[in-house]
């Protein structure tokens, strides 16, 4: 189970009982045939027999090809490179095969659960086997990018079944496509926002961060100033201080006993800390050159010395510390500011009930940028039955979207869906944060996405890791020297995949 899935747990209880309560006044227009109702009943006498699931495994065995049954056309859905594997999500999901199922006499859809350590050799085996999986889901773009090339265009079955994309966001459409088409539909959108202490600003006598994005930030001298990343620094340093109630703008501050930080980052990669300075990518557009955006650079600077000489962001040590909150950082009340997604949600029950969010600052450039996470249901390129896996995704983002958007932790991608799931969260947190803030956050998200493609995808993920460990554990890094042998060892990496 990845690190999204297992905080996305304790979010579902709050929603089970709203979302069951729900249903959508108006379903989506269906493609080439009339949509069933969202849950429909099982008929009195099934005719069908009931679809095969697979128990979750460990094993990364080369699966037997799924059994035809009859003249049915056999759909394999495999469940695991993203959430999907917990013991708790496999009654919604045999729901929605059964339901499909019965819907569809022409079409026997199965289920292949695999845990989410097991699911990425899995599904190798399977893609390499020459029986792939006909649809995967859900999964975010890093679990499809770690299988590059191996996902279908859907781009001419959305234009011959006309399915509807205007009830979401374009560019959460745009998500989803890349130089290899369309390879998504909208599902499970996780926007980002500042979450913030204002009791903490309130003590200190400092303007909260605008809530509106463009907005400026009320300095303590009264100048308005543009609410970016410099800002950020300035009001963090403030809002940082040590056992004596110094701060590292007054002399005599001592890092060593601070008690409360300005500012945590803990849960973004390199790759993400950049992007939020400008959404780029770390491959030229020859698709094997290694390249580290300047503005990377800018960022990742900024975030080292925000830790190591400004002292307004933690290190890794003090993350993992019980004291401030064990790698769940903003949950432990010590933190003024976090950037997170919307899936953080689930696990900060311990900050308090007064928390809210802000607009995420903009890029020192003045862009407007608030990534995304966001998981769909995709479908292999080597499917031998792509109209029907399209078929299956479509019912399981439109007639399927309650069950499995609750089952997920998901937040609907879908307009009419969306005031449920906040009603939800309203019912969690009785403080009501501004959602406004992360639905105006949408049309910021990051393209290309801060987990996009690169050549050998893990292993690149592997080699940031390191350095990123480096730079939080170590407060001497030449940082221009390591970001030099970082492209380096990059390069040999990128040799690997397309020589």
């Amino acid at each position: 189970m990845n690190k999204k899935s297992l905080l996305l747990i304790s979010l579902l209880t709050a929603m089970t009982m709203l979302f069951a309560a729900c249903a959508p006044a108006v379903q989506p227009a269906a493609p080439a045939q009339p949509a069933a109702p969202v849950q429909p009943a099982a008929p009195a006498a099934p005719a069908q027999p009931a679809a095969a699931v697979a128990a979750p495994t460990e094993a990364a065995a080369q699966p037997a090809a799924p059994a035809a049954s009859g003249n049915k056309v056999v759909i394999k859905w495999f469940i695991g490179l993203g959430t999907g594997s917990d013991p708790e999500q496999q009654e919604p999901q045999k729901k929605a095969v059964a339901d499909f199922n019965a819907a569809h006499p022409n079409i026997d859809l199965q289920m292949e659960v695999v845990t989410y350590n097991a699911a990425y050799d899995t599904m190798a085996t399977e893609l390499a086997s020459g029986n792939p999986p006909d649809v995967v889901g859900p999964v975010g773009t890093s679990g499809a990018e770690a299988f590059h090339g191996a996902w279908l265009d859907m781009t001419d079955l959305i234009k011959e079944t006309n399915y509807d994309l205007t009830n979401v966001d374009p560019m959460t459409v745009a998500f989803f496509k890349t130089d290899q088409g369309q390879l998504g539909l909208p599902f499970a959108i996780y926007p980002s926002e500042l979450y913030y202490q204002p009791a903490m600003f309130d003590e200190v006598g400092l303007s909260y961060p605008p809530h509106k994005y463009g907005d400026k930030y009320k300095m303590p001298d009264g100048s308005m100033v543009d609410w970016n990343y410099d800002t950020l620094r300035k009001i963090a340093m403030m809002l940082t201080v040590d056992k004596k109630g110094k701060t590292p703008n007054d002399t005599g501050f001592d890092p060593k006993t601070i008690v409360q930080y300005g500012f945590v980052d803990s849960d973004q990669n390199l790759r993400g800390i950049g992007n939020y300075w400008g959404p780029d990518s770390i491959v030229e557009a020859d698709g094997k050159t290694v390249k580290i955006p300047a503005h990377y650079v800018a960022a990742w600077k900024w975030w080292y010395a925000g830790m190591w000489k400004d002292n307004f962001i933690p290190t890794q040590a003090v993350i993992q510390s019980p004291e401030f909150g064990a790698t769940n950082s903003f949950n432990s009340g010590k933190f003024a500011m976090s950037i997170n997604h919307l899936w953080y949600t689930c696990c900060i029950e311990s900050a308090g009930n007064k928390w809210d969010i802000a607009a995420i600052p903009a890029t020192p450039d003045g862009k407007k940028v608030a990534e995304m996470n966001a998981d769909t249901f995709r479908i292999t390129k080597n499917s031998k039955h792509p109209k029907e896996a399209f078929e299956v995704v479509r019912y399981l983002i439109n007639d399927q979207a309650l069950n499995l958007l609750k089952t997920y932790g998901g937040f609907p991608a879908r307009k009419d869906l969306q005031k449920d799931f906040l009603a939800a969260l309203d019912e969690k947190f009785p403080q009501k944060p501004d959602w406004q803030v992360m639905l105006d956050a949408i049309p910021y998200q990051d393209i290309p996405n801060f987990e996009s493609y690169t050549p050998n995808y893990q292993e690149t993920i592997n080699r940031l890791g390191t350095f990123q460990q480096l730079m939080t554990a170590q407060g001497d890094v030449d940082m221009d020297k390591e970001i030099a042998k970082l492209k380096i060892d990059l390069q040999v990496i990128y040799d690997k995949k397309t020589k």
